[in-house]
Order: C-alpha cells, then sequence, then structure tokens
C-alpha cells in the first residue's frame, strides 16, 4: 500500500493518494493537481478513481484537471446537481490491488457529504482508515451554517448523526483522514495535530465530549464563524466544473512602465512583502496581503473581474503565490514587478505607505487621551478573548463593506495578532482615502509580551 497525504498551506487543505498493486485513487484533489499525476508516475501506478467528499466552498477542486492528466472516473455523493462525474449511493465499493473503498453517506456539512472507509484485503476485513471531508476533523466537527440559518438546526441533527452513528461505530482505532487541518475556515478550532483515530476523538475532541444529540445541536447553532465571500464562486465552480488550467498561468515579467500601464488600465496590485515592508513604502491603491496570507484573504479582498499584478519580495515567490491564486480560482495574474519595489521607486514613481507604531507608542496615546480611532481586525472569538480598552473590533475580510464605521476625523490605528492581518486593514483604509493610518507593530503579541492591560 502506498499512502500519501498532501498538505495545500494556507488553505489547510488535505487530499489523499492511496495506491495498491499498480493502481490508485485520489480523494479530494487540489487543482494544481500535478503532483498526483507525478506521485503515479513516480510509484508505476495508473490512477483508477477520483473521490469527492463535497462541494466544497473554499477552494477550487481538481476533479477534472486530474481527470483530463490521467482518465479516471469521478465520484460524488447526491444532493448537489453536479454537471460533472458520477454519483454514489450509500455502501457502494470500489476495489484497487488489493484495497477497498466503500462510500458512507455522512450529511450536515452539506446534505451530499460522504466519507470513505479504506479496507486493506490482504491483512483483514475491517476498515484500516476512514476519509471524513468536513464531517469530523482532528479536534472539531464540520461547519453547520453554510445553508444559512433556517436550514443550520437541521443540518446540526443531521452531522450528529453522522458523526455518533455512522463514523464512531467504525472502531476506535480506525484512523481518521479529514479534509482539512489547523487554520482552515471550514472548522472553527480544528487541532494543530496532524493525525489521530477515531478513538482519541472520541475521548479528545471537546465537540464529541457532547454526546446528548440537543447539546450538540445548541452548541452547532451559538457558532460564529466567518463567511467568506467567495464561498459562492467556489460553490459555483465545484459544481459546474471549473475552467480548465492546463498547467499554472505563467505571468509577464513587467518594467515599471509597463506594470503602471496595467494598473491604469484597470488591474489589482497585490503587494506579498511582509508588513513593515509594505508599510514604508508601497505602490498606490495596492493591497497589502503577504505570501502566506494569499489563500486565508485573498478572497474576502480581490475581486475575480480585474486581472491582477504582483509585487513580490522575491521572484523565487512568483510559483508559490501563482498556486495560491488559482486554487482560489484567480485565473488572471496579468504580471509580475521586474525588480520588485526597488525597481518603482529607482524609475521615480510615486509611492505611498502609512505610519508604523511600536505598541510603547500607542499606550502612550491611549494614556494621553489622543483622539484616535483603535480598530482590532481580528476575529471576533479572538476579540472575546481579550482586546485593548478604547478598541473597536471589525474583521479584516469584513473592513471593505463597514468602512461607514470607521471615522476618516480622526487618526486610524489598526492592530490584529501580529500585524499581518492589521496591514492587509490598514491597505484598505488607504486605499479609500484614509490618510492617518498606523499599523501596530507586533500588534496583540507585542502588547501582551510588553505586560500592558487587555480587556475582557
Amino acid at each position: 500500500m502506498k499512502f500519501e497525504r498532501i498538505k495545500s498551506e494556507g488553505l489547510a487543505h488535505l487530499s489523499y493518494f492511496i495506491g495498491s498493486e499498480g493502481e490508485a485513487i485520489v480523494i479530494d484533489p487540489r487543482r494544481d493537481c500535478q503532483v498526483y499525476a507525478e506521485l503515479a508516475r513516480r510509484e508505476g501506478m495508473n490512477i483508477k478513481y477520483i473521490f469527492e467528499t463535497h462541494r466544497n466552498e473554499d477552494y477550487i477542486i481538481g476533479s477534472l484537471e486530474l481527470k483530463r492528466l490521467t482518465g479516471a472516473e469521478i465520484y460524488h455523493g447526491e444532493g448537489v446537481d453536479f454537471k460533472y462525474g458520477n454519483y454514489l449511493k450509500e455502501g457502494q465499493e470500489f476495489t484497487f490491488g488489493s484495497m477497498r473503498l466503500a462510500a458512507l453517506h455522512t450529511p450536515g456539512h452539506t446534505d451530499e457529504s460522504m466519507s470513505y472507509t479504506l479496507t486493506d484485503l490482504d491483512t483483514g476485513k475491517e476498515p484500516i482508515m476512514v476519509f471524513t471531508g468536513d464531517a469530523l476533523f482532528i479536534g472539531e466537527v464540520g461547519r453547520t451554517d453554510l445553508y444559512g440559518p433556517e436550514e443550520a438546526p437541521r443540518l446540526a441533527a443531521n452531522l450528529y448523526d453522522s458523526i455518533f452513528n455512522k463514523i464512531l461505530l467504525l472502531g476506535d482505532g480506525v484512523i481518521l483522514c479529514p479534509a482539512h487541518g489547523a487554520g482552515s475556515v471550514c472548522g472553527g478550532a480544528i487541532a494543530k495535530r496532524d493525525y489521530s483515530t477515531l478513538g482519541l476523538e472520541r475521548v479528545q475532541n471537546p465537540v464529541l465530549q457532547k454526546t446528548d444529540r440537543e447539546e450538540f445541536i445548541k452548541f452547532k447553532l451559538e457558532e460564529q464563524l466567518e463567511f467568506p465571500p467567495y464561498f459562492e464562486k467556489m460553490e459555483r465552480y465545484n459544481r459546474q466544473g471549473p475552467p480548465l488550467l492546463q498547467g499554472l498561468p505563467v505571468p509577464k515579467l513587467l518594467s515599471p512602465e509597463e506594470f503602471k500601464a496595467e494598473i491604469e488600465k484597470g488591474a489589482v496590485v497585490v503587494d506579498t512583502r511582509m508588513p513593515h515592508s509594505f508599510g514604508g513604502a508601497h505602490i498606490k491603491d495596492s493591497y497589502s496581503i503577504w505570501l502566506g496570507g494569499i489563500p486565508s484573504f485573498a478572497g474576502w479582498i480581490l475581486p475575480y473581474d480585474k486581472p491582477i499584478l504582483l509585487v513580490l519580495e522575491e521572484k523565487e515567490q512568483l510559483e508559490t503565490a501563482v498556486r495560491y491564486l488559482v486554487r482560489l480560482g484567480y485565473d488572471n495574474i496579468a504580471g509580475f514587478l521586474n525588480g520588485g519595489m526597488a525597481a518603482w521607486y529607482m524609475k521615480a514613481l510615486p509611492v505611498d505607505g502609512f505610519n508604523l507604531i511600536s505598541v510603547q507608542s500607542l499606550k502612550n496615546k491611549l494614556e494621553n487621551r489622543e483622539e484616535i480611532t483603535l480598530l482590532d481586525v481580528r476575529k471576533k472569538r479572538e476579540w472575546d478573548e481579550g482586546h485593548i480598552g478604547r478598541a473597536k473590533n471589525i474583521y479584516v475580510g469584513e473592513l471593505e463593506k463597514n468602512l461607514d464605521k470607521v471615522s476618516k476625523e480622526f487618526p486610524v490605528i489598526v492592530y490584529c495578532d501580529s500585524s499581518r492581518r492589521s496591514s492587509i486593514a490598514a491597505s484598505v483604509l488607504r486605499k479609500h482615502g484614509y490618510n492617518d493610518v498606523y499599523n501596530v507593530l507586533g500588534s496583540m503579541t507585542a502588547w501582551k509580551n510588553a505586560g500592558y492591560d487587555i480587556v475582557k
């Protein structure tokens, strides 16, 4: 048996390659799917089947792309009007080599959600692994709010039944293989641990301690999770089938003058440098999204109907940035700036910037009762765990549509946990005409390390 767990950083998406005796399957492939074809080639295997656990809402699934490369058949659950692939029935089985995969309908996160049990027929008839999609994670369970508040009670009840009456009954020794790890927006508090079993989850997963059905449903209904606007586009792509990439886009290397011309034609600039670099000097109206933050925040901020231009710290980061963007459906990447920001200002082209402020200076401003707007752009859960006095909370992804709540009359000082998300927020404010903007270096982490008071 060949087993590979492929982790897509940023999205915390997990996909799986399983092979036996020259045949292989892939579960929940990502859009830039050459990794699976390369694994098959290296191992001398043919990819026979592609299985999807659900329609997915946080990234574009790569099933059609992988089918084009390999000819493998695609399977997914019933309950969504998929325009491609084959529908599965509960209990349907597939063999490849000495392995047997069986479909298990586990609704709750979505109606068509499927789990898959894997059995090694050479060693026994009991499942050794279960691929649970977004039903059950390590330390968490899937969100049940995707259909809106009216449907949430039904979905929460279905998820309870799927977990307690189907998945956990498979046995404590079964290895858990979910579709996401820590950092995913598909669960509230997924554990950072990479591996678990159903037995460990039964004992350690805090949500699974709510064994009473009504208590579980109540807990799920009280959850408050962000709903990124790009979810709808991902769902639409994953129902209909996204455009085929046929290889990663190759953005053009643009001189500063060419870059400027693209901006004037309406392209959006994404600056992937770190916050201290962006704050010091950047191209006017560009968005600050550090490289590792693209998977989590591009879908909140960037439009889909305009070309994207990239400013990179180093040109070697281009492939990573492109992979992150295409996984979210941003295919129109028009180019990147040759020579980076230094080339821009060496041509005497105009730059913008905003202030960087230490926690010590912020504390002085607060103690002196200066007229400022202190903006915390973390998630509400983080805010509830402790924030700086006099602050107001607007999540970074919601800021652009809530600018009416932020006055331009006073300086705006923005913080998060580390100054990365607050750099995104500061760039949004600058783009919308806020002239006196500060980003707090180190943000809440530095504030706590300085020993300053927090409010709960």
